[in-house]
């Protein structure tokens, strides 16, 4: 295949992160480089393993950061782009495709993305910034990266926001890094992704741990049924994460979409050949199986 792809961080592979290196020609293009994790989950804080893992996925993203051509940001979600001002300078010189700071943006979205890109002086020290919403560039002979129009974070009509479908196109190869669309729940999502027809689909998918307490088991079910249309419909490598894999029973949400895939239906850390270690959603056996270290979590 003429893409290369590596996910950088995972809920899977223990961080909230999206963070994707595609290497293709000789460039680097970096998706969402950001990395986080849950304050609070099942009333805890983040246990130590969560914190160390944070910190080398982190290290990892600045260094690819530091190497890349291209950077790409979906949305100003904290767990998918660095924004602190010890990292700023990793974007200088860099071709910088971000979603539209003012339109079709939330109110707290809007304001870090001008803390980040004016404030922090990102936008000066990037070589060149463009939105990529509904829009698309061409990067040497043969590579176009292209941005969906604005989709819902979840449903339609939520309060989270809007973020951008992107994918890096190269000789009839598709990868496509569809980020918080939450199953997809919108159907313009599931439209959108199976007209461009992706090789390798990254998705985050449906927040089945939230059903009926942050978000109703009506949108669930419908992120989940819009998944196995995709897993049905496109010859793909579809890897699917982020918000799924926050739920103990991931992988059994993973094997029921196996059985209906007319491609190959994989997690990350499964496409990465890394261990299963989604520790946000072990965090309460993981303080039981060790004493807290309460200045580390605090610290967090």
């Amino acid at each position: 295949m003429s893409l290369k792809v590596r996910i950088l961080g995972a809920d899977s592979i223990g961080v909230r992160s999206m963070a994707t290196i595609v290497e293709v020609e000789d460039y680097k293009i970096l998706i969402d480089p950001g990395v986080s994790f849950a304050p609070r989950r099942y009333g805890l804080p983040p246990h130590p393993l969560e914190l160390e893992r944070l910190e080398d996925v982190k290290e990892s993203i600045r260094e690819e950061l530091e190497d890349s051509d291209i950077v790409i940001i979906t949305h100003y979600h904290y767990d998918h782009y660095l924004y602190r001002e010890e990292d700023v300078n990793l974007y200088k010189g860099k071709i910088l495709l971000v979603k539209n700071p003012r339109d079709n943006i939330n109110v707290s979205q809007r304001l870090r993305a001008h803390r980040f890109l004016v404030k922090n002086r990102v936008a000066e020290l990037a070589k060149r910034v463009m939105y990529i919403d509904s829009n698309w560039i061409q990067v040497g002979d043969s590579i176009v990266i292209r941005g969906s129009p604005p989709m819902p974070h979840g449903s339609d009509g939520t309060r989270l926001g809007y973020v951008i479908i992107v994918s890096v196109e190269h000789h009839g190869y598709i990868f496509m890094h569809a980020s918080d669309v939450q199953g997809p729940i919108s159907g313009r999502a599931l439209e959108w992704i199976l007209q461009h027809r992706p090789t390798i689909l990254l998705i985050s998918g449906p927040p089945t741990y939230f059903a009926g307490y942050k978000v109703s088991e009506e949108e669930v079910i419908q992120g989940l049924r819009n998944l196995e249309t995709i897993a049905q419909r496109l010859d793909a490598t579809v890897i699917v994460d982020h918000h799924m894999a926050r739920d103990l029973k991931y992988l059994e949400y993973l094997e029921k979409l196996r059985r209906q895939a007319k491609g190959r239906v994989v997690s990350a850390f499964e496409y990465m050949g890394a261990p299963y270690e989604p520790l946000e959603a072990l965090r309460k056996q993981l303080w039981e199986e060790k004493p807290p270290d309460s200045d580390r979590a605090l610290r967090g």
